[in-house]
């Protein structure tokens, strides 16, 4: 499809990849509906790369319904969502805490799932639409730490594989980007920055290469590594 032709969902964002997804879009000709769970975040993004901001928290259905009705009253021709929202946590099995990891999962996962099924529905009438489903590397193998996190990304590449077998025949194109470790404010706030590890820029670039492809194809799943990032 043409960039231009873009009229976008990007949940989660305010900051990090969903921001530069949505940057990239709009620097690009496409028009853009951002969310998140801060009003005042999402306002000041939306103001600063010319997006609408749509405050709402992915892990309460009742704000999901909302916002995909919000956004197609915004955004008739709604034909793109960019599934981002989530976060980490990590622990070692023993000291994994179950009410965090309810909590990552109905952000990660059951945010994820009704975000897509709301925009899915309005997908099939129009016979079109576009899902790409941000997942991680920590989705195709697990870590030491990583059991709430990886299992979360693992859900959402089976949710992916799931919708992508349902949605083909309605020229519903379901793709997947799994990065690895990327330098976000939750990255930065735990490492020092580095010139060799993976920006938000980089998830951006494969974001658009994915939708740019004419609709008679689509890369189903697409994994970004940094080349060198020792």
């Amino acid at each position: 499809m043409k960039l231009s032709d873009v009229r976008a969902l990007v949940t989660g964002g305010s900051s990090g990849i969903g921001f530069e997804i949505a940057r990239q879009l709009k620097e690009s000709g496409g028009d853009v509906v951002i969310c998140g769970r801060d009003e005042a975040k999402v306002s000041a993004a939306a103001k600063k790369i010319g997006a609408h901001g749509i405050r709402a928290d992915v892990s309460v259905e009742s704000d999901v319904v909302a916002l995909i009705a919000g956004t197609i009253a915004i955004l008739p021709d709604y034909n793109v969502l960019i599934n981002n929202a989530g976060f980490g946590s990590f622990a070692s099995l023993v000291d994994t805490d179950l009410a965090e990891m309810q909590r990552l999962f109905a952000t990660n996962v059951f945010g994820a799932m009704v975000v897509a099924r709301e925009s899915a529905r309005y997908f099939v009438k129009q016979k079109r639409g576009n899902i790409i489903n941000i997942s991680s590397s920590a989705g195709v193998r697990g870590f030491a730490g990583g059991t709430a996190y990886a299992a979360s990304k693992f859900a959402v590449s089976g949710m992916t594989e799931c919708w992508r077998a349902e949605l083909r025949k309605h020229d519903i194109r379901v793709m997947q980007i799994n990065p690895s470790e990327v330098q976000t404010d939750f990255f930065r706030s735990k490492r020092p920055p580095s010139d060799r590890k993976l920006r938000a820029e980089e998830i951006a670039h494969a974001a658009l290469s994915m939708l740019e492809m004419d609709d008679r194809g689509f890369i189903t799943e697409l994994s970004v590594w940094a080349t060198n990032p020792d």
